[in-house]
Order: structure tokens, then C-alpha cells, then sequence
């Protein structure tokens, strides 16, 4: 009897134990959904356990709306809770949890090794915040909110010394392809090559050449045709469809690369980022975050009212609840029923079956039209200088 007793106890204990991590897991779940719905731009990895009748909550996030949240919810489910939960930046950081990107182009992963996912670039001069640092490598966050992991290529700062640093006069490369060199002469040994939407200090310039600063400390020489002063260079800009079209042709032939946003090698959200950036502003990161950006211009496939500029969407539809729509792929519409897009490698496509340039595969996955021209400010949408990482 006492057996039965005891094993039906331990049943009962067990059942609770489970209904409770059943409970928390779910609470998990409803605040990460309602704060980090995009876990490319916010972290949240967050668990459970329980130990006797105290509930343990470990893991990261770098929003504290959903900390706060969470730590609420889970202390109204549980009288004895411990929380070991880290806030991103982490505090072992210190002060330092800035930087900008020295090398003309960072490269982000998925996890801190070099085997892991390439999932998008920095630029030289681009600010980024740290959220922690694990051996040699650091995970940033670019101004585009986009997360990942580099090793090397960041000057780490505090807030402070990136105000400054942010505050100096600047070039950019408008180049698609530089370098810059150890003096101010066309045949002198490179420092390092540059690419299209690099970022220098002026130092000063000697005849047809900036005289520039890296962010790491490194000097060199720039020719004055590759680059042009930031004031200047974006007060020279026009965002129009015949401009954003004629830098996306100057792109044509760049080979793909998955996680590219350089000249070095883009994928297709890179090409329409890199393009866009080259007119002063900044898109979000993937085809499935850029297409919640800008005024609908259509999305059945009639093109009566597309302008150049505008971007087409392209993947599956979604199938009566049964699966969600996917976004997974982007181009730049350039009239006349045609894009240029990023596959394979830059190129142009046409939605016309009578067009000898007739992309069959694309035009049946064609999903929406979307006008980023005239939509500056709206979400997803910023000029370079109002984002919160330039400006500071």
C-alpha cells in the first residue's frame, strides 16, 4: 500500500513538473513572438530548467522589453526563481561596445568559427555595436540591425570615442573597385584595396589624391576620381529611377556570393542594399525583410504601373494556411518588363515570354512590386546619416 502511495506521488510529482515546464516554455515562446519575431536582428535564446522547486532561466537576448516581460510572467508561475539570464552587451564588455569596420570588407557568420554560414558584410567605416566576445571573435550588430559573428576588422570603441570618430570629415569610395596607397603617387605600394561605399577620415589632399585615415590607424593616399567628400557626394545624389538603375548596370557581371553586400560578390538582397547604399540609404538586410519595406505597386503580376527602381519580389505563395508565403528572392525593375538581379551573377531578366532574355523560372515565382522612391523615412527605409549607428 505505502509503494502504491509513494509511486503514485512520484506520477502526480512528475506531471506537475512537466505541466510546469509545459507553462514556462509556452510563456518562452508568447514573449519572444510579441518582442523577437526576426531572430536576425534581436536575440533571444532562452530556456528552462527546473531544479527541485526552483526554476532556472538561462540563456541571452539583447531586448529588455522582453527580459522584463518574461521575468514578470515567470515569477507569478514560480515562488522560487533564479534568474541567469545575460543582457546583450555583455557586461564584461565594459564601456567598449562599439567599433567601426577597418578592412574594406567584414565578413559576418552565423557562429564564431570560420565553417559557419556567411551571412552578410561590413563596410570599412561602418560603425557597429558589440553584443559579446568569445575567443577571438566578436558578435556585432551593422546599422541595418543585421546580427552576426567576425573575427578581426572591427577598431573597438566607446560610445564616446565613436562620437568622435563619427564627427570627423570623411570620404567615400564611389568607386566600385580602389585602393588606397602608402604615397600620394599612382605607382606606389597599395595600403590596402577598397570597395564601393567605403568610408575614410581626411587627413588633407596632395594634388589629385585624399590624404586618409582608417579606423585602425593605418594611413594612405586615395585618388580624388574614386571618391568624393560625404557632404558633397550626398548632396550630388539623385534618388531616381534612371540613377538607381544606371548603378545597378555598373554592377552587372559582379559575381554571386550568399551573404555578399560588397562588390567583391553579392547575393540578390546584397545587390539591392549595395545599390540603394550608393544613393545614401539604408535597406534591410534579406529579401524577406526588404519586402515589408515601401509602397505595394502590385501583386498580380501586371507591371502597367512599375517605374524603374522599383523592386520585385520573387517565391511562394502562400497555400491556404496550409505553408506561409517565402520571400527569397530580389531584383531592381528596370522597365519594359525587365530586372537585374543577382543570380549566378548580375544580370538582366525579363517577365515577357516573347523577350529573348525571358527568365521562365522567376516570372512563375513572381510574388510583388514595391516603390522604395518617395518612401524615405517609412520603415525599413533611412537615409544613411539619420540611422541611429552614424549618428550617434
Amino acid at each position: 500500500m505505502r509503494k502504491t502511495v509513494f509511486l503514485l506521488g512520484l506520477v502526480f510529482s512528475t506531471l506537475s513538473v512537466m505541466s510546469q515546464n509545459s507553462e514556462i516554455s509556452s510563456v518562452i515562446k508568447r514573449v519572444k513572438e510579441k518582442y523577437v519575431p526576426d531572430s536576425r536582428v534581436e536575440i533571444w535564446d532562452i530556456v528552462a530548467t527546473q531544479r527541485e522547486d526552483t526554476v532556472i532561466l538561462k540563456g541571452e537576448t539583447t531586448n529588455r522589453d522582453a527580459y522584463d516581460e518574461l521575468i514578470v510572467q515567470a515569477g507569478s508561475l514560480y515562488g522560487q526563481l533564479k534568474d541567469s539570464i545575460r543582457l546583450l552587451p555583455a557586461s564584461e564588455l565594459g564601456d567598449a561596445t562599439w567599433g567601426v569596420i577597418y578592412n574594406s570588407v567584414g565578413t559576418l557568420r552565423a557562429q564564431p568559427r570560420y565553417g559557419s554560414e556567411l551571412v552578410s558584410q561590413g563596410l570599412l567605416g561602418m560603425p557597429v555595436r558589440i553584443l559579446e566576445k568569445r575567443d577571438g571573435w566578436r558578435r556585432i550588430q551593422t546599422p541595418d540591425q543585421y546580427i552576426g559573428w567576425i573575427n578581426g576588422s572591427v577598431k573597438v570603441m566607446t560610445k564616446p570615442e565613436l562620437e568622435e570618430y563619427l564627427q570627423k570629415p570623411k570620404v567615400i569610395i564611389t568607386a566600385f573597385s580602389s585602393q588606397s596607397v602608402s604615397k600620394p603617387k599612382h605607382d606606389a605600394f597599395p595600403v590596402s584595396d577598397l570597395v564601393a561605399g567605403n568610408m575614410l577620415t581626411i587627413k588633407g589632399t596632395q594634388g589629385k589624391f585624399y590624404q586618409v585615415e582608417y579606423p585602425d590607424g593605418r594611413e594612405g593616399y586615395v585618388r580624388k576620381s574614386d571618391a568624393l567628400e560625404t557632404g558633397k557626394w550626398l548632396k550630388g545624389v539623385e534618388l531616381t529611377g534612371e540613377s538607381i538603375v544606371n548603378t545597378a548596370y555598373r554592377l552587372t557581371g559582379i559575381p554571386y556570393l550568399w551573404g555578399g553586400t560588397s562588390p567583391k560578390g553579392m547575393d540578390c538582397s546584397g545587390f539591392t542594399k549595395t545599390v540603394y547604399f550608393m544613393h545614401g540609404i539604408i535597406l534591410a538586410r534579406d529579401a524577406s525583410q526588404q519586402v515589408h519595406s515601401g509602397k505595394l505597386i502590385d501583386d498580380q503580376g501586371d507591371f502597367s504601373g512599375a517605374l524603374p527602381g522599383d523592386l520585385l519580389f520573387f517565391g511562394t505563395k502562400a497555400n491556404d494556411g496550409k505553408s506561409k508565403e517565402r520571400v527569397i528572392h530580389v531584383g531592381i525593375y528596370i522597365g519594359h518588363n525587365r530586372f537585374i538581379h543577382a543570380s549566378d551573377y548580375i544580370h538582366i531578366g525579363s517577365l515577357d515570354p516573347d523577350d529573348p532574355l525571358y527568365d521562365e523560372f522567376n516570372a512563375n515565382r513572381y510574388l510583388r512590386t514595391k516603390r522604395i522612391i518617395g518612401e524615405v523615412g517609412t520603415p525599413g527605409i533611412e537615409r544613411i546619416f539619420d540611422n541611429e549607428f552614424y549618428k550617434q
